[in-house]
């Protein structure tokens, strides 16, 4: 199908239909109740917060504001959904919660505590209420508070320097903290604390121009081991932290690319790692032990880019997933399809083709789109060719 623009009156052209088209985020999943989830989609042209049980499939819209609402997640128990209240959209505001499974006409209520306004810092929620909010403001710099019950907000953390919530162990006694006292916030340093007293656990602080930050705890009661990305040899790696201890386990992985982000399989003997490789990015199950990291193992499509994913309880990964030539979609490991986004869906378009050139600091690779006739065939050339070059090296292009 041609994308020439569409006479008056007539349906909208492939490429405004894309530009247009609805967007599903990858579900956030209650601890407890993994059947429950929180989604981003749009809803109305603008994004929302929404509840999806994927027992019923329901997909019931939570938020409706004009401005939008894009920072949500789930309690463990699965029956509140959290979602951040910033009034104009300016990322200022405060946590508010409503019921899983009620509509944009119900009162979600304050959640921060009585705490004022702030830019969000982290938000942890452990099991029993137990709530760490984080906050960040020109006037003070960072605090994290501790919420439990109808009990008074209990300052846990403060600094004039960027801080925020980074973790908190499976049994909710410990959380990491990521901050930049040294005064690069760039490369923060991270600094485990006891929840209940505030007393320092551990520090790990690589020194200047090394940064190091946390993906997650153990999702294993009582496990102290801590997931870690570091830049010691100046990109993206993985390491094993057990705070209780002080050891660390650099992870040496046999795979192109960069790490782009990792997190616990659930019985804490694997890791699912995304690395991001020529404008793609693949997610691996890797084995960990005491010696380090075994062969990774591919999960998921190996076309196009995995925009994220999660593990589940019983070992099973979702995944968001889009081409240069399909929509985005949600799909389990084996390619089921969770959720589409809703409404009218985008037309597929034309796939990409990778391309390597000789240049003066090494290979550049690109991808190439050629467009294509009404019979879906490759027009014939010469053909005019536009090049948009990107930043780089973290902003960049992807088969998407």
């Amino acid at each position: 199908m041609s994308d020439a623009a569409p006479a008056h009156g007539s349906a909208p052209a492939d490429w405004e239909r894309r530009f247009r088209a609805s967007r599903v985020g990858l579900p956030d999943w209650a601890d407890d109740a993994p059947d429950r989830a929180v989604v981003i989609a749009t809803a109305g042209g603008v994004v929302e917060v929404h509840s999806w049980d994927r027992a019923t499939g329901a997909l019931v819209q939570a938020t409706g504001r004009a401005e939008g609402t894009s920072h949500a997640t789930i309690d463990p128990a699965g029956e509140w959904i959290w979602w951040f209240d910033d009034g104009n959209g300016d990322e200022y505001g405060s946590w508010r919660r409503q019921p899983f499974g009620s509509g944009p006409d119900t009162a979600a209520e304050p959640a921060n505590g009585g705490l004022p306004a702030a830019y969000p810092a982290g938000l942890a929620l452990g099991r029993g209420g137990l709530t760490l909010v984080g906050r960040a403001d020109d006037d003070y710099g960072s605090q994290i508070h501790v919420l439990t019950g109808q009990d008074a907000p209990r300052l846990l953390y403060a600094h004039e320097e960027d801080a925020g919530i980074a973790g908190l162990s499976e049994d909710g006694t410990l959380v990491a903290i990521g901050h930049s006292e040294h005064g690069d916030s760039r490369h923060p340093a991270l600094r485990v604390v006891r929840v209940g007293d505030g007393s320092t656990v551990a520090d790990l602080f690589d020194g200047p121009d090394r940064g190091v930050e946390a993906q997650a705890f153990a999702p294993i009661l009582g496990d102290t081991r801590l997931l870690v990305q570091h830049e010691r040899r100046g990109r993206g790696e993985l390491l094993i932290w057990d705070v209780a201890t002080g050891e660390t386990l650099e992870l040496t992985l046999d795979l192109p690319g960069e790490i782009a982000a990792a997190e616990w399989f659930h019985d804490g003997g694997a890791l699912l790692v995304g690395v991001d490789h020529d404008a793609r990015t693949r997610v691996y199950r890797v084995p960990v032990g005491p010696a380090g990291a075994g062969s990774p193992e591919p999960i998921g499509p190996a076309d196009g880019t995995i925009g994220s994913a999660t593990t589940r309880p019983d070992g099973d990964v979702w995944l968001s997933w889009s081409s240069a030539a399909s929509p985005s979609v949600v799909l389990t490991a084996s390619g089921e399809v969770l959720l589409r986004p809703p409404g009218d869906p985008a037309p597929g378009s034309v796939p990409v083709e990778d391309v390597r050139v000789e240049g003066p600091g090494g290979v550049v690779h690109a991808l190439l789109r050629r467009p294509r006739g009404a019979d879906g065939e490759p027009l014939p050339g010469p053909l005019p060719l536009v090049v948009d070059v990107h930043g780089g090296p973290t902003p960049h292009d992807t088969d998407t």
